[in-house]
């Protein structure tokens, strides 16, 4: 089942939605993590993961300081993102983990929203807005928080804290709720993000709310300190 990102384009029925993320935690770490291969230059299909590892939390690690993002999205580019460790060291400790284990390797971008707004929505191997890693991570850096274009944020299914591995990456100012939590910006990569944007949404959620219209696929996904 799927949440609907936008079941009705007015701002106090968005949602920026997942279903059943963090379910289906193993009782312990699977043996291989997703495929940690690369994508052709220019997909024509979107790939998949039926059955992506599934993981107990991990401990938090991370320094309280910079780190950086960066996302290679195959035909496309790079897209960079400086994280902010000290006001959401869990979100940013969990994307750590989840990139050294290349989890989100050769895996799509499976919501784009054209209308209300403004968002490209990753972070599930399966595809189907339903996938997560076997575990939540608590809500962080909500007090205030607000999504102008550059800004990334988690998913959830609308409850707190439940957040798991799906994000979004806000192409143009955005109004929503303070319950996504934010815990990064893109610092090189919007034109990227804006040009995925024009090619438009599938419409299957609904009006401006669907697939991309052309696959959009994540090469690999790295997080780096500094």
């Amino acid at each position: 089942m799927r949440k609907p990102l936008a079941a009705a384009l007015t701002i106090a029925a968005l949602a920026i939605g997942l279903a059943g993320c963090g379910s289906g935690t193993s009782g312990g770490q699977t043996l291989s993590p997703a495929s940690a291969g690369t994508s052709t230059p220019c997909p024509t299909t979107t790939p998949t993961v039926a059955k992506p590892a599934q993981f107990h939390a991990p401990k938090v690690t991370v320094a309280r300081s910079a780190y950086t993002m960066k996302i290679a999205i195959a035909c496309k580019g790079t897209i960079a993102i400086a994280m902010n460790a000290a006001k959401t060291p869990a979100t940013v400790n969990s994307f750590a983990f989840l990139a050294a284990h290349h989890w989100f390797d050769n895996t799509p971008c499976h919501r784009l929203t054209t209308s209300g707004i403004f968002v490209l929505q990753c972070g599930d191997p399966t595809g189907t807005g339903t996938g997560g890693p076997g575990y939540t991570i608590p809500d962080e850096n909500l007090t205030g928080a607000k999504y102008p274009a550059g800004t990334v944020a988690m998913a959830n299914t609308g409850q707190p804290h439940t957040g798991g591995s799906q994000f979004f990456l806000v192409y143009k100012n955005t109004s929503l709720p303070p319950q996504y939590t934010p815990f990064g910006r893109v610092t090189s990569g919007m034109g990227i993000l804006q040009s995925i944007a024009a090619a438009g949404s599938d419409n299957s959620n609904g009006a401006g709310d669907g697939h991309p219209v052309k696959p959009v696929v994540i090469s690999s996904l790295t997080v780096t300190k500094g």
